[in-house]
């Protein structure tokens, strides 16, 4: 029986990376983001070259009652989610706590925090009614290790840590999977974003190592849903060969070419 992943945050990066690999593996794909034009071209895509069925639902993941909206009005052959993968997430700004701009704080606690609470909110009682499916959190290597100047992003980072376990509590009995995915350096547009389109800024941190690709993670996150039916992988941290956790690099090594 073909089944069913929501994917947040997947008009780019580790979400839309994400997308193909389910697509690839035969899952109908239901795809979230706030650009409309990069979701629809992602569906074309994975429906042309996967022969799968793709739903867009273009959205802003922090805005509540539009999360419950979408959700709630799904078709009814959509709503038998399998998997869903809370991708959606950011950093902005990179200062200290004392000169960090209050309006980056708030978007990234809406975003990385309640936007992850709204949708699971909203899709976990349509795994419950089935009693299986499973939610894969995407946190980050700043969810375990707090450096400089990333304050409150590591705040909401070690937040999404914290709700993937008591998760993972609270639906046991509901026969439902909860697995953390924690990357270290991936190039995305995540420093892009960070710096608000300063692209020699959003380079610095990859500077002298081989990041990681948004496809290697997809792969990561592809293994701990393909384990067997009786098995859950609590959480993995993925990093670079030239990352240890988020504070130690080693910026020697070559760059790929």
């Amino acid at each position: 029986m073909k089944k069913t992943a929501l994917i947040t945050g997947a008009s780019a990066g580790i979400g839309k990376a994400t997308a193909a690999k389910l697509a690839q593996n035969g899952f109908d794909i239901i795809i979230t983001g706030r650009r409309e034009r990069l979701l629809r071209d992602l569906g074309e895509k994975l429906t042309s070259q996967f022969n799968v069925k793709v739903l867009e639902l273009p959205f802003d993941i922090r805005d509540q009652a539009e999360v419950f909206k979408q959700i709630k009005e799904l078709p009814d052959n959509w709503k038998q989610i399998d998997v869903l993968v809370n991708n959606a997430g950011l950093a902005a700004g990179l200062d200290k706590f004392q000169d960090a701009d209050i309006d980056d704080w708030e978007t990234m606690i809406d975003t990385n925090v309640k936007g992850l609470l709204y949708i699971s909110k909203a899709v976990i009682p349509l795994m419950i009614k089935r009693k299986r499916g499973h939610i894969v959190n995407i946190s980050s290597t700043a969810g375990k290790e707090v450096y400089f100047k990333g304050n409150v992003y590591c705040g909401t980072k070690h937040a999404v840590d914290a709700i993937n376990k008591a998760m993972r509590i609270d639906l046991l009995e509901e026969g439902i999977k909860v697995t953390s995915v924690s990357p270290g350096l991936v190039e995305t547009e995540f420093s892009l974003v960070r710096f608000k389109g300063d692209r020699e800024k959003a380079g610095i941190p990859y500077a002298g190592i081989e990041p990681l690709t948004g496809e290697d993670v997809a792969d990561v996150i592809w293994f701990a849903l393909n384990r067997p039916d009786h098995v859950n992988i609590n959480e993995i941290i993925v990093t670079p060969k030239a990352q240890a956790n988020s504070i130690y690099f080693n910026r020697e090594q070559v760059i790929r070419e």
